[in-house]
């Protein structure tokens, strides 16, 4: 045991698989805590900042592999950038929790230092052009959720705050070894599930402050890699969608789900094929949520930074979308926000726009989708709800905006298919048990080849589909209208984090000189 102890390779190496390990479909979640406290021995056993990222590495590049191996499913390119580049990204709060390390004598202040550390690194992530919040360590409970309930009050990454801290605290009981540490260590081990447990068994996910409303989910399992899903074209797309749609709906049915991608081109409000969309919803007095490439033309003095233009001079953009149509007809929709870096969008292409005064590149024609930046929902005179598009469901903050504008429950609209049946599909509609939790909201999830399903305001699934299956289902949703704390107040733990690593690296690096442990 000494032997492996001062070994940085075997611990860095052990802590990637027991990480990779944590997170679902495995679910050894409780690994993820002795994965950091390994971690934090690589650290603590490195002669310096060098050497610890050095060895670190690995142990993050083999967590990353591990866990997200799927990316190069779907882009081979752009999934091992994204591997090695978040691995990199990884060693940076494990070097300030180095500093942290070496320059205070507090064993409970250091890991406090430690897990800010680890959450601003995490919240910091979530929010900029090369944006990869999929390995948050909150992510790898997302399949415990009887433990979790305290989400609703500090959001998903309270979780990571838990568990680094939680490692932390362990390894400075471990170094010093006292019982007050050792208690310590205990104590934040337990306190935050129990109370989740006893949560968990006195809430009921089953009430509502109203009628639910009727959904159907369709799940048409197209071909993700075949144009048109193999099809002759997107009439026939659309003669599928609506031949399985009309045998599942029901006179009842008062939302009609259909997945991201579910119309494989770009169309435009007012053509053929939404004209067709939203005579059904029409015909059959219902609302339909419908994924879809959409075209938005664009005015000479309303062009956004960074557009396309055709050869006939046309400005316009393409946006990964969701069409709503209501049960008279009318047509709205809302552009993905969140877009999956290097995959659909260029990263910081509006600031290279920006600077590119001379006009050198032509931004536009860099093949894009144009970024959403409203939060537009389907309403209707009996509910409302978001249509998020894929990447759009790991992001807490930006759903926060449909729950705090009055959505009823959530629907995520996606197309699982490009990762195949690996790890990917699993940990997606895992992710989507959390903002249920976060939110106190019913989740109603659409995926073109799986994982469809409905999950309740605790994460308890209610109903869902095999992966590749072409299916469907009707269920009746209850709407929601309480706000959680973390609706209200948002990222308040991420903000009292950034400010405790900052005050900590300004008091030790001018005011500590480093502590030998």
């Amino acid at each position: 045991m000494n032997k492996f102890l001062e070994n940085k390779w075997a611990l860095s190496i052990t802590a990637g698989l027991l990480l990779g390990l944590s997170f679902p479909p495995v679910n050894l979640t409780f690994l993820s805590f002795p994965a950091f406290i390994l971690l934090f021995l690589t650290a603590d056993k490195s002669t310096s900042y060098k050497q610890a990222a050095y060895f670190s590495y690995a142990g993050f590049l083999i967590w990353n592999i591990a866990t997200t191996y799927w990316l190069m499913m779907a882009s081979v390119g752009a999934g091992v950038a994204a591997i090695l580049a978040n691995s990199v990204l990884m060693t940076i709060p494990l070097c300030l929790a180095r500093f942290f390390d070496k320059r205070f004598s507090n064993p409970v202040l250091i890991a406090l230092l430690q897990a800010a550390a680890w959450v601003s690194y995490e919240y910091l992530h979530h929010n900029w052009d090369l944006a990869w919040p999929w390995l948050a360590i909150g992510n790898a409970w997302s399949n415990q959720v009887s433990l979790i309930q305290f989400i609703s009050i500090t959001g998903h990454l309270g979780i990571s705050f838990w568990v680094v801290f939680t490692s932390a605290l362990a390894v400075q009981a471990f170094r010093f070894k006292t019982r007050f540490l050792a208690i310590s260590t205990t104590v934040s081990l337990l306190l935050l599930p129990l109370v989740s447990l006893i949560y968990f068994g006195v809430t009921n996910p089953l009430e509502t402050d109203s009628e639910p409303v009727s959904v159907t989910v369709i799940q048409p399992n197209h071909d993700s890699y075949e144009d048109y899903g193999g099809m002759s074209g997107v009439s026939e797309v659309l003669d599928s969608l609506f031949s399985i749609t009309e045998k599942i709906r029901t006179d009842e049915t008062e939302l009609i789900v259909w997945p991201e991608n579910a119309i494989d081109q770009a169309t435009r409000i007012g053509n053929y094929v939404s004209t067709r969309i939203a005579d059904s919803a029409n015909s059959w007095n219902t609302n339909l949520l419908i994924g879809t490439g959409l075209m938005i033309v664009y005015d000479e003095e309303d062009l956004p930074i960074t557009y396309r233009t055709s050869r006939n001079g046309t400005n316009y953009n393409i946006f990964n979308s969701t069409l709503f149509a209501d049960s008279d007809g009318a047509l709205t929709y809302y552009n993905k926000a969140n877009l999956v870096p290097i995959v659909e969008r260029t990263p910081f292409l509006d600031f290279f726009n920006r600077i590119d005064v001379f006009g050198w590149i032509d931004w536009g024609g860099i093949p894009n989708y144009g970024k959403g930046t409203t939060t537009d929902m389907l309403q209707t005179n009996s509910f409302t709800t978001p249509g998020l598009v894929c990447y759009d469901s790991v992001y807490p903050g930006w759903i926060r905006e449909f729950v705090n504008n009055e959505a009823d429950f959530i629907t995520i609209i996606t197309n699982d298919g490009w990762w195949g049946n690996s790890s990917g599909h699993h940990q997606h509609f895992a992710y989507a048990r959390l903002r249920a939790i976060e939110f106190d909201r019913w989740v109603v999830r659409s995926a073109n080849n799986g994982t469809s399903g409905i999950i309740r305001p605790d994460g308890t699934i209610e109903q869902k589909t095999e992966y590749w299956v072409r299916t469907g289902f009707n269920s009746s949703i209850p709407k929601r209208i309480t706000r959680t704390l973390y609706a209200r107040f948002g990222d308040w733990l991420s903000y009292l984090c950034l400010i405790l690593v900052f005050g900590g690296w300004f008091y030790g690096r001018f005011f500590q000189k480093p502590i030998s442990n």
